[in-house]
Formats: structure tokens, sequence, C-alpha cells
């Protein structure tokens, strides 16, 4: 009777260590999932629709439907402005209902982009990027789509934006489509200062934002917690800054 106890009780315990061997591993990959580059042709993220939700509210990167974030700096091209508005619509893609974002670029008061963005957050936290209908204008017309991708179609991948967690030293595709949209960033700073005219801030994420299509241009951006990106400036490439002036609310698209 005594043999069987301890024979049931080390059973007990072996299956208690392979629940949370499994467990810890599923854990470990949820995780590293988060942090991933590839060379591009061995980038596969695995997308399960059930681990998505267009509730997003990772501290880095929030977005609210109803929220505009308004942006005004210089560039090259002259004053610009920029609006990035989080729409109520959405856009299924893979199977995973998107946010829709809409971005509408001016230089001295003229249209010269409007992009339709698509992000979703996973189950963790991280938020994806899974397309962009873009569109370049000129004198009010439309000029040029390049840049235009949506995940599952051609062989374009989505990728991170922002990490749940992110760490100094993380690097992460945040899309791949070849030849057309190969955007990847690096965590540089969780404690960044950044002083723009909607506040100051000593907090911020700073990232290396870069592509090998443009190899002469990296951007450095800064994402405030609880607010988002609050500043982008260029490391290489020019002079261009853009920071945040206002955020409105209630805005209907």
């Amino acid at each position: 009777m005594i043999r069987k106890k301890i024979a049931f009780f080390v059973a007990f315990l072996l299956i208690v260590a392979m629940l949370l061997t499994l467990s810890l591993n599923s854990y470990t990959q949820d995780k590293e999932s988060s942090v991933t580059i590839g060379s591009g042709a061995d980038y596969n993220p695995e997308i399960n629709p059930l681990d998505f939700s267009t509730k997003i509210d990772n501290k880095y990167f929030p977005l609210i439907p109803g929220t505009a974030f308004i942006y005004d700096g210089t560039s090259e091209k002259g004053q610009e402005h920029t609006e990035m508005v989080v729409t109520g619509k959405t856009k299924q893609i893979l199977g995973v209902t998107c946010v829709v974002v809409e971005d509408t670029v001016m230089v001295d008061g003229q249209i010269i982009e409007q992009t339709l963005d698509w992000y979703a957050q996973d189950k963790n936290g991280n938020v994806w990027y899974f397309g962009e209908d873009s569109k370049e204008y000129k004198d009010g017309k439309v000029i040029d789509t390049e840049g235009s991708w949506e995940a599952g179609i051609k062989g374009a991948k989505p990728g991170i934006v922002m990490e749940v967690d992110p760490k100094i030293g993380d690097s992460y595709r945040q899309e791949y489509y070849k030849g057309e949209a190969e955007d990847m960033a690096d965590i540089l700073s969780l404690s960044e200062p950044a002083s723009v005219k909607y506040g100051s801030f000593a907090d911020c994420l700073k990232t290396r934002d870069y592509t090998p299509l443009e190899p002469d241009i990296i951007e450095n951006k800064y994402f405030a917690p609880g607010i988002g990106e609050v500043l982008i400036t260029l490391e290489k490439g020019g002079t261009e800054r853009m920071e945040l002036t206002a955020i409105k609310t209630e805005v209907i698209k």
C-alpha cells in the first residue's frame, strides 16, 4: 500500500514538472517572438488571429479610437504638419482585425501624402503593423503609391512596431515586403529626455529606425509612456525634426 502511494506521488510530481516545463517553454517562445529580425527570406512570424485584439493599450503606443496626434516641424521640403488620427474603422488582414489609422502629411499647407496604417495588439501586449495604403500627392492628385503593402499579399509580412517589454539592445522588424517596406528598429534607451511643444518628458523610449532600402537615412524616435510618439529626429541624412504639438480627442473618422 505504501509503495503504491509512493509510486502515485512520484508520478504526480513528474506530471507537475512536465506541465511547468511546457508552460515555461511557451512563455519563453511568446516573449522571444517579440524580438525578431531574420534576413528577410527566413523571417516568418506566426500569426494566430485569436491572439490579436483591436484594443491597443501598449503604454508606448496607445491607439484609442477618436484620438488625433498633431505633429509639426521642418523638413527639406518645408514646414511640415502631420495629423495621425486613430479611426473607428477596422480592416481584416490574415484573419486579424486591425485598427485603421489615418496619417495626413502637409507641407506649406498642401497635402503631399495620405496613408492608412493597420495595427493590432497581440495577447502579450506587442503592437503589430500589418501594412499600409499610401498615396503621394502633387497639386491635389495622386502621383504615386510606392510603399503600400498588405501582410499576406505578394510575400509581405507583418512586424512589430512596439514591444510590450522593450529592453536596450532589442532589434526587430517593423514590416517586410521585399524591396518596398523593410523598416527595422533598435532600442537605444528607456530613460531619454525629450522636450516638445506638447510637454517635457524625462523617461522616453528612444529607438533607432532604419531600412536597407535607404541606407543614408536613420531616424531617432522618442515615445513617452501613456502618450506615444512625441519626437522624431534624424540621426543621419538631414536635420528634420517633427514634434508632438497637440492631442485631440473625440475626433470622428
